[in-house]
C-alpha cells in the first residue's frame, strides 16, 4: 500500500491484491484435499475391521493434532475445540504429501503413524494422551514403525 500525497488516503497496489488473492484458501480446493485426498486415501489403505479400530483411531488422532495446529482432544475433556477440515490450506497440503508418500511407499500403518508422530514433533505439537491400554498400543505402533 502507498499513501496518496494529495489526500493522505491509502491506495492499494495491484501487486498486493494479487499476492493476497493467491494466499486465500479456496473452500472447494480444501474440500477436495481433505475428503478426496487425505480422508479417502486413509480409509482406502488403512486396515479395515474392528480389530484395527484402535490403531486407526491413534493414527487419526496424530493426523488431527497436526491439522488442528497442536490441539488435542485430551486437552479439553474429549473436545478438541477446532476442526481440521478448516485448517490452513498449506497445512492440509503438507498432510496430503505425507499420506501420498505413505500410499506410494510402504503402506505400513505403523510407518504412517511414525511419520505423523515425527511431523507433530517437528512442529512442536504435543501427542494425544491415552489411558494405559491406548498408551501401550501407541508406544508399540511407534516401535513397529521403526522396523
Amino acid at each position: 500500500m502507498t499513501i496518496s500525497g494529495d489526500s493522505g488516503a491509502l491506495e492499494e497496489i495491484d501487486e498486493l491484491k494479487q499476492l493476497v488473492a493467491r494466499q486465500l484458501d479456496s473452500p472447494e480446493e480444501k474440500y477436495n484435499i481433505y475428503y478426496k485426498g487425505i480422508r479417502k486415501l486413509l480409509m482406502d489403505h488403512l486396515p479395515k475391521g474392528e480389530d484395527y479400530k484402535q490403531m486407526r483411531d491413534i493414527i487419526y488422532d496424530e493426523k488431527n493434532i497436526f491439522l488442528n495446529l497442536g490441539k488435542r482432544k485430551s486437552d479439553n475433556k474429549g473436545i478438541r475445540g477446532s476442526d481440521g477440515r478448516m485448517t490452513f490450506q498449506p497445512v492440509m497440503n503438507e498432510m496430503l504429501d505425507v499420506v501420498i508418500s505413505w500410499v506410494s511407499g510402504s503402506q505400513n500403518p505403523f510407518q504412517l503413524y511414525k511419520e505423523l508422530y515425527l511431523l507433530n514433533e517437528r512442529h512442536g505439537y504435543p501427542h494425544e494422551e491415552y489411558d494405559d491400554s491406548g498408551r501401550a498400543v501407541a508406544k508399540a505402533m511407534l516401535k513397529l514403525g521403526e522396523e
